[in-house]
């Protein structure tokens, strides 16, 4: 079972729903289940947020539930709409990518947070295998399908693994869905430049939000260059937004 929480609310979830299948006792697992736990823990330190009064702690166990919607102040009904699904430190870019689209663009964004991107696989291949084997009975529809399903506007997804790991759920998100990560090694700077450079910072993620709206029509052609030079995405090395946005990540170090 393997888990890339954002938050610490969500780590006392995941460990607390381990030691239950893991040493709890059951009529099906006496003995706890046969299953272990592969948490992502980051040394990079921010500041926690509060858990939510009407947190989906199921969701959050299944891999994904929706964290914070869009914003309405200033955004009206027929505003382009977007979802954004992040896990591990990736929520902060998420978030401050959802700050941005709506104050510079217009764009009302909900933010995903996305526990685990292989649960969420798996239970979706498992979804597949039993329709596979049984054809005539009701088919099941998995997890990520069915919360996404209604939900408007282009998907992007962002973490701080490679790209392969959130596009194991590809098949089965329904609509047009988009994939960032950290594709390739050898580049090593601080933690905003590479973020910058591989293209999961928060303005990255408005540019690819922005780039999948302009393809249904949603957003005008021009509004991509015109955020490419707001954010400076041309400069690999740069760490702080044009235009006199707030600086996009500025301590250094790896995860753990």
């Amino acid at each position: 079972m393997h888990y890339d929480p954002a938050w610490a609310f969500e780590l006392a979830h995941i460990v607390r729903d381990g030691l239950r299948r893991m040493y709890g006792s059951s009529e099906q697992h006496p003995h706890g289940e046969d299953v272990f736990y592969y948490l992502t823990v980051y040394n990079e330190p921010y500041q926690q947020p509060a858990e939510p009064a009407d947190l989906d702690v199921d969701g959050l166990l299944k891999g994904l539930y929706r964290y914070r919607e869009a914003p309405r102040d200033g955004l009206g009904a027929e505003a382009p709409r977007a979802q954004i699904l992040a896990s591990g430190v990736g929520g902060r870019w998420a978030l401050e990518a959802q700050r941005l689209l709506a104050e510079d663009w217009g764009v009302a964004a909900d933010v995903w947070s996305a526990t685990s991107w292989n649960e969420l696989a798996r239970e979706a291949r498992s979804c597949d295998e039993w329709n596979l084997l049984h054809p005539e009975a009701e088919q099941r529809v998995p997890y990520v399908t069915r919360t996404l399903e209604n939900a408007p506007g282009p998907i992007v997804a962002v973490s701080d693994f490679m790209r392969a790991v959130p596009d194991q759920i590809a098949p089965w998100v329904p609509g047009d869905f988009l994939s960032l990560g950290t594709d390739g090694f050898g580049f090593s700077d601080t933690r905003a430049a590479a973020r910058r450079f591989f293209h999961v910072d928060a303005a990255s993620i408005v540019l690819a939000v922005l780039t999948r709206l302009a393809r249904q029509g949603e957003v005008k052609p021009e509004t991509l260059q015109q955020a490419i030079e707001r954010y400076r995405l041309n400069d690999d090395v740069a760490s702080v937004f044009a235009g006199g946005a707030r600086t996009a990540e500025s301590s250094t170090g790896g995860d753990a």
